[in-house]
């Protein structure tokens, strides 16, 4: 016995000895492994000051969400936001142990061992050993890379940032890093995401899907996976109850509570796609693209949703009616029959309509033709849903076989559709019904339009833009045509020609020869003959009339005695062209490329009585830590801070203290109002009359088309609101004869102004001091007897007082100018008395004498060349000067 004793003594001693000498061999592998590989670990004192990418975020000026951009989808929260369930829902799904180990949970590493083995073929979830700490030092720190190396580095990295940050600061990394898939990053980006809630509105059940994912977002994503995703979600709620998180009753609620998953309701978003986008090149333009998609930055649009949705209808229904003028141009598609029958539609027809969905629009769907007769063509839609498309409502489709020439009539509908052909098709209006027989099952052929353009709503009074369409669909195309197509404005340039004359001794009664105009274009270059649209003559005409009814040859003799150069220089002050204009005379009928927001834009200028204004499409930029970095009106309003004593003793009445207004001015404002007076003569008998007859509103606005009709454009205003509209073809090809502004962008303006105005008062056009309104002719320009106004009799506008103020040549006119009572409206009592007119700096009163001719020139005639339009008085046109008497002008037909 003694022996075996001995023995087995020997053999604990040896044993003893042996793994006394293997630990310390370990210790010493365990040393240079930890020497080793702490060699080249990170530096984690970066976290010290954790700043993630987070979401920028666009809302538009309702506070509606309008945008988000982010490379990572995140809201950063602070730990002392985050409410106690969920920060609960973690730690019992990913570290019961978080807040008593160092780092490392070896206790949880064996129990986790021991919980797979016990589970393992039971179905249920295998838990992880790794800590929230390791977890932050793998996605901070190192790569997801599988080796051990990758998790010795780990280990020493976790108990490192264990003894130099608190436990907090490790969980307030983790909870806003960690990605929780669906392409959000953080708890509070996945609880919008998932749920469309904040974190404090989270239920047990939901706090408790978040935490499910950590583990593996594709695995547990409701959407694909629903009964993985809960049996991991119940296994979470599980342990919450293990650590007395939550009660027992609770415990089984939150279990038999299914999933729902909720997005954001339409209404909570406001959609301007076109807009947005130009938000996003201007933010990145502004701060670079990683301020853009990682800063987080909180930028307030001037977007008004709601006019907004007024201008995409408005657009799209313009460029509809325009396209179904050109005809069919057939099927989205030909599904061909495979065997005796078409296979495999619904799936096909499924797919066709999933790559479309970005061109339907109001309740339009893609249709599959099923047969055809003389009176109908039948259809079927992908859940089954049968209808037709009436032969009535197919009459439209005609097609063009020249410019503006229409093919022969269709007999039937299966003289342009086929059974198998996809279709779009749309709802059918109440006209409509009344063809289709009231049937319920009609539905209207459609397509989607080969022109485009786009539609621009401005506040003229801040150059806020508050609505941008550009273009029918955004989806097939970033392309913005209000502010990346640059073309021809055509004769929507006009008013700034005449802006110049007025600015430069013309007034609205000026005769000017409507008469053909030549113009030699130097060696070797053909003469340029500009002709009228209809390529008739009216004779001597006012310039308020040579506006309204949009003479080309007037304007170009009028911009012969004024000057290529001012009218440049128009341009340039009004912000339509830059420095890089040309110096071509065909730019008075608007040959020079432009877009249409800077078209709008100076328009407005025109509007607001001759300030300077810069569209804006953001109002405030905030950064992530609420610090206001960008606001569009920075000026202040010293009267706005008003101590409180001192706001109690304010009559209940006083007007609200307002910043003052530094806007540059542009325009004499009496200038201004004489254009804003012509262009809603435009609305009312000119080209344009269509939008005063159909709005019944006070509004203003000037018709564009270029040569051959290529680009169509209609820009308008009220006294509160400018909205300008362009429609041409992204190829600039014509969009045929007889289409015009009046008939092609005109109806957009019509329609998005209905919208706007709708149960809104009438409001006229403010008319500033130094504004003296004559009834005089409306074809003469000579005053008459004080009678109301009529087809004939308008009241005209004429500038008294101060002189014209042009910029860089006069003096600004003093604000009350004209309102003397010594200066207002005098006249002379001679028409003799009259004197030549300086175009550098116009006479301080424009009101013509009663029964006389307005004059350009001396002595009351007006000086023409050889070709009959108004010279200068300076005789720089001397060798083709002739006189015309106003009796003479009248003779030639004149008023008749």
């Amino acid at each position: 016995m003694k022996r075996i004793a001995r023995s087995l003594l020997g053999l604990f001693g040896w044993l003893f000895s042996l793994g006394f000498t293997l630990l310390i061999i370990g210790g010493v592998v365990g040393l240079l492994l930890f020497n080793h590989y702490s060699k080249d670990l990170p530096d984690y004192t970066q976290l010290a000051n954790y700043d993630p990418p987070t979401i920028t975020r666009l809302y538009a000026g309702d506070g509606r969400l309008l945008a988000e951009y982010a490379t990572e989808k995140r809201v950063f929260v602070p730990l002392t936001a985050i409410p106690k369930r969920v920060i609960q829902a973690f730690l019992s799904a990913e570290d019961k142990n978080f807040y008593e180990h160092e780092g490392i949970d070896f206790t949880g590493i064996v129990r986790a061992i021991r919980d797979n083995i016990v589970n393992y073929g039971h179905g249920k979830s295998l838990v992880g050993g790794s800590t929230i700490t390791q977890q932050v030092v793998k996605n901070f720190l190192l790569t997801n890379e599988k080796s051990i190396e990758r998790k010795i580095k780990e280990a020493i990295l976790a108990m490192r940032i264990s003894h130099v940050y608190s436990k907090d600061k490790i969980l307030e990394l983790y909870l806003n890093e960690i990605y929780l898939g669906q392409g959000a990053y953080g708890v509070a980006a996945a609880a919008q995401k998932y749920f469309n809630k904040s974190l404090d509105e989270l239920s047990i059940e939901e706090a408790a899907l978040l935490a499910a994912q950590p583990k593996g977002p594709a695995l547990y994503d409701p959407k694909k996976n629903y009964d993985a995703a809960k049996a991991r979600r119940d296994w979470v709620i599980d342990r919450m109850h293990e650590s007395k998180y939550i009660t027992e009753q609770e415990n089984e609620a939150a279990r038999k509570t299914p999933i729902a998953l909720r997005n954001r309701d339409a209404a909570e978003v406001a959609h301007a796609d076109f807009f947005a986008e130009e938000v996003r090149r201007t933010l990145a333009d502004m701060y670079g693209s990683d301020a853009l998609y990682e800063g987080g930055l909180v930028v307030k649009t001037t977007l008004d949703p709601q006019l907004q949705a007024y201008a995409d209808a408005a657009l799209r229904k313009a460029l509809i009616e325009y396209d179904r003028r050109r005809g069919y141009r057939g099927p989205v598609t030909h599904m061909a029959a495979i065997g005796a029958k078409l296979d495999n539609w619904k799936e096909r027809l499924a797919h066709i309509a999933r790559d479309h969905a970005y061109q339907l629009f109001d309740g339009q769907k893609l249709a599959l033709v099923t047969a055809l007769d003389d009176k109908k063509a039948s259809i079927i839609f992908e859940d089954d849903v049968q209808g037709a498309i009436p032969f009535a409502l197919m009459k439209w489709t005609r097609r063009v076989i020249a410019d503006g020439e229409l093919g022969p009539e269709i007999k039937k509908p299966a003289s342009i559709l086929k059974v198998g052909d996809v279709v779009m098709v749309g709802p059918i209006s109440e006209e409509q019904k009344k063809l289709a027989s009231d049937d319920k099952k009609a539905w209207d052929l459609q397509q989607v339009p080969e022109v485009n353009g786009g539609l621009v709503v401005l506040d003229p009074h801040t150059g806020r833009v508050l609505a941008m369409s550009g273009g029918y669909a955004y989806g097939g195309t970033e392309f913005n045509r209000v502010t990346q197509a640059k073309r021809q404005p055509g004769s929507s340039f006009k008013p700034f020609v005449y802006l110049t004359g007025l600015e430069n001794g013309f007034t609205p009664t000026t005769i000017i020869m409507d008469a053909p105009v030549e113009m030699t274009q130097g060696a070797g270059m053909p003469t340029w003959k500009p002709q009228n649209y209809h390529d008739d003559y009216l004779g001597p005409t006012t310039m308020r009339v040579g506006l309204e009814k949009s003479r080309n040859a007037m304007t170009v003799r009028m911009a012969q005695v004024i000057g290529i150069d001012k009218i440049m220089n128009m341009g340039k002050r009004v912000g339509i062209y830059d420095d890089s204009l040309p110096r071509n005379f065909s730019i008075v009928l608007g040959a020079a490329e432009t877009t249409l927001l800077h078209l709008a834009n100076a328009y407005g200028m025109i509007d607001n009585g001759g300030k300077r204004i810069t569209p804006s499409l953001i109002e405030r930029i905030d950064d992530r830590h609420g610090k206001t970095i960008f606001r569009r009106d920075s000026r202040a309003c010293l009267q706005c801070l008003v101590e409180a004593d001192a706001l109690e003793k304010l009559p209940a009445d006083a007007p609200p203290p307002l910043p003052p207004d530094e806007r540059e001015e542009v325009l004499d404002p009496r200038v201004a109002y004489q254009m804003t007076s012509m262009l809603e003569g435009v609305a009312i008998r000119g080209t344009g009359a269509r939008a005063h007859k159909e709005l019944g509103k006070t509004v203003a606005g000037k018709t564009g088309t270029t040569n051959d009709s290529m680009d169509t454009w209609f820009v308008g205003f009220t006294p509160d609101l400018v909205a300008g509209v362009f429609v041409g073809y992204d190829h600039p090809r014509t969009l045929g004869k007889k289409e015009t502004g009046a008939s092609v962008a005109l109806p957009a303006f019509i329609d998005f102004m209905k919208n706007a105005l709708k149960n809104k008062p009438d409001t006229p056009f403010r008319i500033p001091p130094g504004i003296s309104l004559v009834k005089v002719d409306l074809h003469t320009g000579i005053p008459v007897s004080a009678a109301p106004p009529g087809d004939r009799v308008i009241d005209e506008a004429f500038v008294t007082g101060a002189p014209i103020y042009i910029p860089g040549v006069t003096p600004a006119a003093k604000e009350d100018a004209g309102a003397n009572p010594e200066n207002a409206g005098t006249v002379s009592s001679n028409p003799s008395d009259s004197k030549p007119a300086d175009l550098a700096a116009p006479p301080a009163m424009q009101v013509p004498e009663r029964e006389s001719p307005p004059v350009v020139g001396t002595g009351g005639v007006i000086l023409m060349d050889g070709n009959g339009f108004p010279s200068s008085p300076a005789g720089g046109r001397g060798d083709f000067l002739r006189l015309a008497t106003s009796a003479s002008l009248r003779k030639s037909g004149e008023g008749a």
